[in-house]
């Protein structure tokens, strides 16, 4: 690693509260990545924009503010990253949807429950000499920051880094809607109108936005079982930092419970199985993640 990047390394895994190992995957694995892409964007012309896709809790956030520091750093780049997540619709707007098209709309989370106008619109002004408002999303509230809040960003950016968990996916072929997949289809979405419309959502604007993409990363987890365990560990980091802001009751009302957890993380099942057998055909880079969300190796 470069002399003068190290220290801006190591900053960053004690700012993220990362395990010392992080450093040697920072090396092994993501600065050669980082390597190809600044190949790649000197023969780009305007903004490149790079996705990186993987499940909950596969390190998608990590690695999208990693990749905007060490470019920044190592080439001046002016870069940005940016999280599907913070596209969603708006609280009301997913209430609204969830009364007059299904129950399960309400629930944030789902292709289908994103502005994804919105986020082709931001993407498209990042790319220009125009300020831009970076819509932000607070999910302790389940609801869209105001605008005037949303942090404003002069264009153009050099780079714009996506991350999210459907980033990239494509539609399944209807037949394979048919038969639920877990518990929540089979007893909430009996007829399939649920799923039909989060497989249509898919199919339509969502391609338009990760046609946009230039670069796509995908952080492959060794399997869907995976996910309930590694979300949960999320869920007892947020408690720890809520523990220490706000009372009791404050806290109980932000953390799922087990099962709560559990029937949340099956609205995401269907579209990130279909991920993990369909992504690494379409992505530039795949790792393989460990149980313990390592990487294993480079698949690609």
């Amino acid at each position: 690693m470069n002399p003068a990047l190290k220290p801006h390394v190591e900053s960053f895994i004690e700012q993220e509260q990362l395990p010392a190992e992080y450093f040697n995957t920072v090396e092994k694995w993501f600065l050669p990545m980082v390597d190809e892409i600044l190949y790649k964007i000197s023969f780009h012309q305007g903004t490149y924009a790079i996705g990186i896709s993987g499940c909950q809790g596969s390190g998608k956030s990590t690695l999208a503010s990693l990749l905007v520091m060490m470019l920044n750093k190592m080439l001046g780049l002016r870069c940005i990253n940016l999280s599907i997540d913070d596209f969603y619709l708006t609280h009301e707007e997913r209430q609204a949807l969830g009364k007059s098209t299904h129950p399960l709309l309400a629930t944030r989370g789902v292709p289908g429950t994103h502005d994804v106008d919105l986020a082709i619109k931001t993407i498209s002004s990042l790319q220009n000499s125009a300020e831009t408002a970076v819509p932000r999303f607070d999910k302790a509230l389940d609801d869209r920051m105001p605008a005037d809040q949303w942090p404003k960003i002069r264009g153009p950016v050099d780079v714009i880094v996506l991350e999210g968990w459907c980033v990239s996916v494509t539609a399944q072929p209807n037949e394979l809607l048919e038969e639920p997949t877990n518990e929540l289809e089979t007893l909430e979405d009996a007829d399939g109108t649920w799923r039909h419309y989060v497989n249509a959502a898919m199919s339509g604007k969502y391609q338009e936005l990760y046609a946009l993409l230039d670069y796509l990363v995908f952080l492959k987890a060794p399997d869907f079982a995976k996910v309930f365990e590694w979300r949960q560990n999320q869920e007892n980091r947020l408690q720890e930092k809520y523990a220490s802001e706000k009372s009791s009751n404050e806290i109980d009302n932000r953390i799922m419970s087990p099962i709560q957890l559990r029937r949340f993380i099956q609205h995401y099942e269907r579209v990130t199985r279909h991920g993990l057998e369909t992504l690494g055909d379409k992505a530039d880079v795949v790792f393989q993640l460990t149980d313990k969300q390592t990487i294993d190796q480079r698949l690609k």
